[in-house]
């Protein structure tokens, strides 16, 4: 089963990657780059959520990509992180731990 869970961790990588891409690209390449991003991380999503409930395949992806993305937002763009956000974020780790723990328990109860 973790290879179907790499398979999301992967995905979520890139989603941070074409997630950052739309924002800031402004050449052919970046946007081929944030293109290609886009593909490779729906096809490893489509490739888990075979093996992974579909609900729980997306949250995970989806929890990885905003955390990834607000923790590079900081610390390659400047944003701003509060407290506020760093306890927000451990939240949605957590969540997503959770999900992946929740869903490895009814994998093996069936």
């Amino acid at each position: 089963m973790w290879k179907e869970w790499s398979k999301i961790i992967v995905a979520g990588l890139f989603e941070v990657g074409w997630v950052i891409g739309i924002t800031h690209a402004g050449t052919v390449l970046e946007w081929t780059a944030t293109i290609i991003a886009i593909v490779i991380s729906f096809y490893f999503l489509i490739n888990a959520g075979k093996d992974i409930p579909v609900g729980t395949a997306y949250a995970v992806f989806v929890g990885l990509g905003t955390a990834g993305t607000v923790v590079l937002d900081v610390l390659l763009f400047g944003a701003s992180m509060s407290w506020a956000k760093g306890l927000l974020l451990l939240l949605l780790l957590a969540g997503i731990a959770g999900l992946k723990l929740a869903s490895d328990e009814k994998e093996v109860s069936d």
